[in-house]
């Protein structure tokens, strides 16, 4: 695959961290407004209270009426209060998502000649890469990642997913169908906790025939990690996401309000947040939410992104249901294929796509 269609050439982030230079590139440094207050530099168990919710999905499934009921209603919260929470016990084997998570490490640690094999385009983002948008002269995220595709099938192709290190292709496949299976879970309770059918949102999705893609960030070290960002704010332009991130090393960081908290991650969890689609779809009961990721000075980070989106060419509007003479529909019909085309022209921005989408009323 040839890089020759960005706009520039491309350089790669963890090959300026492994320079040596204390100097960060100007194409990095972003403005005062935008720069990140830092977490502590590793998961040590401090005090600080502010997390979003973590939420153990142990009775989901089971016979307890009222277990099953206390779990809808702490997912319901932290989708109106936050559109995000983190979820335990949610079936996926810890021994999969280390495997994923150490498989991953290890490729962006393999040489570059291995890597550059799996160099990206802008025409469809898949493979090995190091920007997100298309415009020249940007300010650039202090990151490089991998994004492949998992679903539909007809796009599902081996030959362009890492052949390093040799069970790499086997761990993704296992991990990306099991994040398959926990996001149908999730969809099923958004859907009730909405009021509607537990099968509305996913087939509003179109049923099985969905898209799911996975992207895996590589934040290299860096020490002025002050003036940069490993992924600028944005809202998740898709239906869920199901984030593995880095066990060891905090970055991952959540707006409320005017505020970035720092999510502490539990154990072996999954960061779940609502995306745009869902936005859309749900006539705006809940929203998704921006979030960046942070750069840490002393140690890399490694996380898994499992996007679960609608099939790409379904237009996409509030659900019926939904929508009534006091709540009218915020949201003219759009099919993912061209709300994408958004963030993939531009890059993250906010929010400003979906709040671009309404309605005037």
């Amino acid at each position: 695959m040839s890089c020759q269609d960005w706009p520039e050439p491309i350089v790669r982030v963890q090959s300026l961290s492994e320079s040596g230079s204390t100097d960060i590139p100007d194409r990095y440094v972003k403005p005062p407004a935008e720069r990140p207050v830092l977490p502590n530099s590793r998961i040590n168990g401090d005090d600080e209270k502010i997390n979003i919710p973590i939420i153990n999905l142990a009775g989901l499934d089971g016979g307890d009426e009222n277990a099953r009921r206390e779990i809808l209603g702490q997912i319901s919260a932290a989708c109106r209060e936050w559109g995000f929470f983190q979820v335990v016990n949610h079936g996926v084997r810890h021994e999969l998502m280390d495997d994923a998570r150490e498989n991953w490490r290890q490729f962006f640690h393999s040489p570059m000649e291995v890597k550059q094999a799996y160099g990206n385009s802008p025409k469809t983002y898949e493979g090995y890469g190091s920007r997100l948008g298309v415009e020249k002269g940007a300010i650039l995220d202090w990151s490089d990642y991998y994004f492949l595709h998992y679903r539909p099938s007809s796009l599902k192709d081996f030959n362009k997913w890492p052949a390093t290190p040799a069970s790499c292709r086997e761990v993704i496949d296992e991990y990306c169908k099991e994040l398959v299976r926990l996001s149908g879970r999730l969809m099923k309770v958004l859907s009730i906790n909405l009021g509607i059918s537990e099968d509305r949102l996913q087939n509003a999705f179109g049923g099985e025939n969905i898209g799911a893609r996975l992207r895996v960030n590589f934040y290299p070290k860096w020490p002025r990690a002050d003036l940069t960002l490993g992924l600028s704010a944005h809202s998740g332009p898709g239906g869920l996401t199901l984030l593995l991130p880095d066990h060891q090393v905090t970055g991952f960081q959540v707006r409320k309000g005017d505020n970035w908290i720092t999510v502490k991650p539990a154990k072996h969890a999954f960061i779940v947040n609502i995306g745009d689609q869902i936005q859309v779809l749900s006539n705006a009961n809940y929203k998704s939410v921006e979030h960046r990721v942070a750069v840490n000075s002393a140690n890399e980070r490694v996380s898994l992104a499992f996007f679960y989106n609608p099939k790409s060419d379904i237009p996409i509007e509030p659900v019926k249901e939904l929508v009534t003479e006091e709540s009218p529909s915020l949201y003219p019909p759009m099919t993912f294929d061209e709300y994408r085309l958004f963030i993939r022209t531009r890059g993250p921005k906010g929010k400003s796509q979906v709040e671009s989408m309404k309605s005037p009323r």
